[in-house]
């Protein structure tokens, strides 16, 4: 049986560029899945995966002409109902046979194989395996609509009358097995070995592909096309890097940009261009965000980050003389820094504080009122915090950062690209001469804004950005629209992570409850709103359980910590460092136990049981023993647990282990005296306590 390398190619007008890596990498995959299931392809196949502006391939190693045949194994029915008392076949198994393709000479062949119940008949045969022309067929439908197509357009093809849908109109199809075409039909198309290059600089208007392995080197020579995106990306990112040592910079560093560049060039040529040194004057990050995100340049930063008047384009012609490139470039990117720099210009005509009255006109959200009504519980929250966290120039600052901080959102430059705000809102900020602080926690109240994000540089900033998280998750909650599955359109997931990181790494001393109720209490009067601090609480601390076995925590450990609530979330480290060190001594597996065993006990009693204890009631020597364990223990745990040593408070309980098994094995604790079961139930409640402290140590129980 002939196994060659396959070549599968789809030639289409120009793709969605920021969906085009994953339309190639989906299109191989799911080819190659296809011809695995058909037996034609071996699970080591390596499959090679290309994606240009203008076509989607892949290529498969190792792809049989013909599946091997498959053994099948074909349940028919009882023995007593296939067959007579004779042992001659009835006519249920020949009606059977026949629809299975067998007569009455497939009879004597059958298997007989007792199921547990009773005696069945199995007809075992050979399923032809499929021909690669049969199995392509398949593996191109299922490819085309596994494809994560962002919409589909419907287009008509050349007879004028079929119409079909797909991402672009196909043009054509390449099907190789080696140097033979194999029969597929998709979209209109019939395959062959025809497929079209570069659209200026092909060598030839049609590019004849020999055979599957030369297809890579075919299109690069005679269509002026690098087909793999991974290759054609490197390729962009070395040019790159040359190109602004050239010019004495650096490229910014943007990976999406590169995706997407890349999936706009065949062939691609780096050149340089710049611009006027005037608008220099303007904001960096506007002028950075204006040439990404409009021209798909890439800004280059001298060696201090900061931005200069050149920059790179990404062509996708290569002429010999390139300075008509480079200045039709310059002159489209003229009109952007300028209308940048009049925004910039004009926004700071009017100062932030001017802008603050506007935001009573601007909807929040319909059942959470105006950016206006938001930006005073913000302050107020905002307040309340840095009054907490030792009040003073604090309070001040960040109640009047808080104000400010939407008020970017009514300015020219921030309506013309929303993702600067926060960022403008900080220079208007230093243009008004405010405090340094105040203009940094504008910024800053927006971070962390992603995961990895750094935090507010500040305490001020981190007030305010504590504030308007919470006061996002509160809203959102109090009005029903908490994320479920995938969905989380006011992204609630990001910010409970961004307040959990700032009283986290920040080591603020804010208890979690405290801090929900004050926010809470911001909101009453709102029509409608439902106050749900523990649905809350909850939810900031599934995300807080997540994260932790994110950096690598196992679960036991974030369970017996995150399960105990602690209020202050600084303190959660110090508290896992101390389970995994507690989770090394010998004693800590029974002393586990034996928590969940006293957990499971004290659940079991009616009402709540007072973890007091009489010593004149104490009559077997295993529980006086305890007692006297405790009374040693405990001081200790309890006086390391105050200074925040909770690996020695942990390490303390090592001792109580003795005693705790001895109780166990030797005391009646549900005894007939119910002065006697209730002193004992004490002494248990008493050695819970203690063992909880820090973590609920029967999470640590295998």
């Amino acid at each position: 049986m002939s196994s060659k390398n396959l070549l599968v190619e789809l030639f289409v007008e120009e793709l969605p560029p920021k969906a085009l890596k994953k339309l190639g990498e989906s299109f191989a995959a799911a080819l190659a899945s296809s011809l695995k299931s058909a037996g034609l392809a071996p699970a080591d196949t390596v499959v090679t995966a290309y994606a240009s502006p203008r076509r989607l391939a892949a290529h498969v190693t190792a792809v049989a002409a013909v599946a091997a045949d498959k053994p099948v194994m074909q349940k028919l029915m009882p023995v007593a109902v296939g067959l007579d008392a004779n042992g001659n076949a009835t006519p249920a198994l020949l009606k059977k046979l026949a629809a299975l393709g067998a007569d009455a000479s497939a009879v004597a062949g059958l298997r007989r194989e007792n199921d547990g119940k009773a005696e069945i008949l199995f007809y075992d045969s050979l399923a032809k395996g499929a021909t690669l022309a049969e199995g392509l067929q398949k593996a191109v439908e299922a490819a085309l609509a596994a494809l994560p197509i962002p919409k589909v357009m419907t287009y008509q093809l050349a007879d004028g009358w079929s119409s079909v849908n797909f991402v672009r109109p196909a043009h054509a199809l390449v099907a190789l097995h080696g140097a033979d075409v194999v029969p597929v039909s998709v979209l209109g198309l019939n395959s062959g070995n025809i497929t079209q290059g570069h659209r200026f600089e092909a060598a030839v208007p049609q590019v004849v592909i020999a055979d599957a392995d030369s297809y890579a080197a075919t299109l690069l020579r005679d269509g002026a096309v690098i087909a793999s995106f991974a290759e054609r990306r490197a390729e962009i990112a070395r040019q790159l890097e040359a190109a602004a040592a050239k010019a004495g910079g650096k490229p910014i560093d943007d990976e999406a940009l590169l995706d997407e560049v890349t999936a706009l060039v065949e062939r691609p040529n780096v050149l340089i261009g710049q611009f006027e040194e005037e608008f220099l004057a303007v904001p960096q990050e506007c002028l950075i965000l204006t040439m990404k995100a409009n021209q798909k340049y890439f800004p280059l930063l001298d060696a201090a980050g900061k931005l200069t008047n050149k920059f790179l384009v990404v062509s996708n012609i290569s002429p010999t003389d390139a300075s008509a490139v480079i200045g039709g470039n310059e002159r489209v990117v003229r009109p952007r820094l300028a209308d940048a720099k009049f925004f910039f210009d004009q926004d700071r005509k009017k100062s932030l504080e001017s802008r603050v009255a506007g935001l009573a006109k601007v909807v929040y959200h319909n059942k959470l009122g105006t950016q206006g009504e938001r930006m005073q519980r913000v302050a107020a929250i905002a307040r309340a915090i840095a009054e907490a966290l030792g009040g003073g120039e604090l309070v001040q600052h960040a109640e009047q950062a808080a104000v400010l901080a939407k008020a970017d959102l009514l300015t020219d430059m921030v309506g013309e690209f929303p993702e600067l705000q926060g960022i403008m809102g900080r220079y208007y900020a230093q243009h008004d001469g405010l405090n340094v602080d105040v203009a940094d926690a504008v910024e800053d109240h927006y971070k962390p804004r992603f995961a990895g994000d750094s935090l507010p540089r500040g305490r001020v900033g981190t007030v305010v950005a504590l504030a308007d998280k919470l006061e996002t998750l509160v809203g959102m909650f109090g009005i029903g629209q908490i994320p479920t599955g995938d969905r989380d359109p006011f992204a609630l997931r990001r910010h409970a992570l961004g307040v959990i990181r700032m009283l986290s790494e920040g080591d603020l001393n804010l208890a979690v409850d405290g801090l929900l109720a004050g926010v809470f209490a911001q909101f009453t009067g709102i029509e409608g709103f439902q106050a749900n601090p523990l649905a809350l609480a909850d939810f900031i601390y599934d995300r807080l359980a997540g994260s932790l076995r994110e950096q690598g925590y196992t679960a036991q450990e974030v369970d017996a910590v995150v399960s105990q609530r602690p209020q202050r979330l600084g303190d959660i480290p110090k508290r896992l460092a101390a389970v995994r060190a507690f989770s090394a001594l010998p004693e800590a597996a029974a002393l586990a136990a034996a928590n969940k065993r006293v957990g499971n006990i004290l659940k079991k009693v009616d009402g709540s049981v007072e973890a007091n204890v009489d010593s004149a009631l104490l009559k077997e020597g295993a529980e006086i023993a305890l007692h006297a364990a405790l009374v040693e223990v405990v001081p200790q745990a309890d006086a390391a647990f105050v200074t925040g040593d909770y690996t020695e408070s942990l390490t303390a309980l090592a001792a109580l282990r003795t005693p705790v098994d001895a109780f166990f094995d030797g005391v009646m604790v549900n005894a007939d005296d119910p002065a006697l079961r209730a002193n004992r139930l004490g002494l248990l409640a008493k050695l819970h306590a203690a063992m909880n402290q820090v973590a609920d140590l029967s999470k640590l129980s295998a």
